[in-house]
């Protein structure tokens, strides 16, 4: 199992007008080619300007095909072009990371 963990930081007061943008545009091609994140959250504490999803995959392979066919889906990339003209993000970080044995995510458990 490989999970993609992905944290995003949007411009301050540029978060609900993005995540609406994501939803509406964006989620429908995204969950059809990568199937449903493990979580998508946004921050309760810290950083209120930041947000985190993780999708599962079966190993580098399996993320590389679900990855290439979302970036030749026609809605994604509409919802990418849309997302750069509100120009709400600022910053991105994504970390590979597999899961120790003795505490697998809570979707395998």
């Amino acid at each position: 199992m490989l999970l993609d963990v992905r944290t995003y930081k949007v411009k301050p007061g540029y978060m609900k007008e993005h995540l609406a943008l994501y939803e509406k545009y964006g989620k429908p091609a995204q969950f059809r080619c990568l199937g449903e994140p493990l979580v998508y959250m946004t921050t309760e504490t810290g950083d209120p300007n930041e947000y985190v999803h993780i999708w599962v995959y079966e190993n580098a392979g399996d993320r590389e095909k679900k990855r290439g066919a979302m970036w030749q889906d026609p809605e994604w990339l509409e919802y990418t072009m849309k997302s750069r003209e509100l120009g709400a993000l600022v910053e991105q970080s994504n970390k590979l990371m597999v899961p120790t044995s003795f505490c697998p995510p809570i979707a395998k458990r």
